[in-house]
């Protein structure tokens, strides 16, 4: 079915299809609007699931992780200070090998208060183990979710998602939209250590030395084991449904000499500044990162990149341009912009290249690179 949404309604609708059995939620702008229409949808009979309302965003997790250790399917939605005071349960939904998925509406952190897009929130998670994919539109929301779920549960993962899009710039701007019914592209859900009500014993004991690290090295495995089941979902995914998708998305990038290379909605306006540059004769390209963990395998040889954050790891870098740095040993111009809402537009970016410094790091609107 053809209709138009907004970023936050692509989303709720692809949980709608799914049926989680549980979804635990409690209110943050912008991300609000999720919850909402799960709920009246709940409320309507349209949507029979379980839908608990939470005193705080820590308590939402908690009540996943309930939830979902028993086999139940289930759903979370956060965004900013949601998911900051969510960390801890973050880190043991991932330990216990449950496969949640939770919508992160992406915004900024306090002080000052700010409710604008930024992806230091969801970026502090990348080392808990969860898989983390960042979306461009509003089709691509409700996609992703959708993928979200079958790569979650699959017996070689088991490992919780995070679907990640930018506050307001995508969850409340709309666009079109084309809802399909999954039939059996999602399987049911088994969990194999799913604990047993009825026989009742003990789960997420002291673990010591001789076995900790052989935990961590199962989800390490995970989620490598992830990158091939991503492709595997995405490939039956565009044969299904006709939409194609991959780990990393190109544009005019094969015969770039300056590849631009950002995630979720600046990776978008990306690709009208290569156009941009394209007629002035540059020949521009760009990467937009979506799977952020795991993260892709990149060849950058022979390119000058130039690297968009909109986040940054205090007394390092761009967290983007880091990773890039790290995995690819480039040395790319990394520009630091959008920054709480910050705006950047493809006039902007063109000018990134434009001016670019290999090696240096540019703090948009301060006005010097350093």
């Amino acid at each position: 079915m053809l209709t138009i949404a907004t970023g936050n309604k692509a989303v709720a609708a692809a949980v709608k299809e799914l049926r989680p059995a549980v979804i635990a939620a409690y209110p943050i702008t912008p991300q609000t609007e999720i919850v909402e229409q799960i709920a009246a949808w709940v409320a309507a009979g349209e949507l029979d699931s379980s839908y608990i309302p939470v005193e705080s965003e820590h308590s939402a997790m908690a009540a996943c992780i309930g939830a979902s250790v028993t086999g139940a399917r289930t759903f979370t939605a956060t965004s900013s200070q949601g998911l900051a005071y969510m960390h801890e349960m973050v880190n043991w939904a991932a330990g216990a090998r449950l496969p949640i998925v939770m919508a992160n509406v992406n915004r900024a952190l306090a002080p000052g208060w700010n409710i604008w897009a930024e992806h230091t929130d969801a970026f502090q998670e990348r080392d808990t183990g969860w898989l983390q994919v960042y979306v461009g539109t509003v089709q691509e929301a409700y996609d992703t979710v959708v993928m979200a779920y079958r790569i979650a549960e699959h017996e070689e993962v088991l490992l919780p998602v995070m679907v990640n899009l930018d506050g307001f710039l995508l969850s409340h701007s709309t666009q079109s939209l084309e809802t399909d019914s999954p039939g059996d592209f999602v399987p049911p859900f088994r969990l194999p250590h799913a604990i047993d009500v009825a026989h009742p014993a003990g789960y997420g004991t002291l673990t010591g030395p001789d076995d900790y690290f052989r935990f961590r090295w199962d989800i390490e495995r995970s989620m490598r084991n992830s990158s091939r089941v991503i492709r595997e979902t995405e490939q039956d995914f565009s044969r299904r449904f006709g939409r194609t998708y991959a780990p990393v998305e190109e544009y005019r990038a094969d015969d770039a000499d300056v590849v631009v290379i950002a995630v979720g909605t600046l990776g978008k306006e990306a690709e009208v500044a290569v156009d941009l540059l394209r007629r002035e004769g540059i020949r521009a390209g760009s990467l937009r990162i979506r799977w952020f963990r795991p993260f892709p395998d990149l060849d950058l040889s022979g390119r000058e990149l130039v690297v968009i954050d909109r986040d940054y790891s205090f007394g390092f870098s761009g967290i983007l341009a880091g990773s890039l740095r790290a995995r690819t040993r480039a040395d790319p111009y990394s520009v630091i912009a959008g920054l709480g809402g910050q705006e950047v537009t493809y006039d902007d970016i063109a000018g990134f290249v434009r001016g670019r410094e290999p090696g240096r790091e540019l703090w948009f609107g301060v006005d010097r690179n350093v």
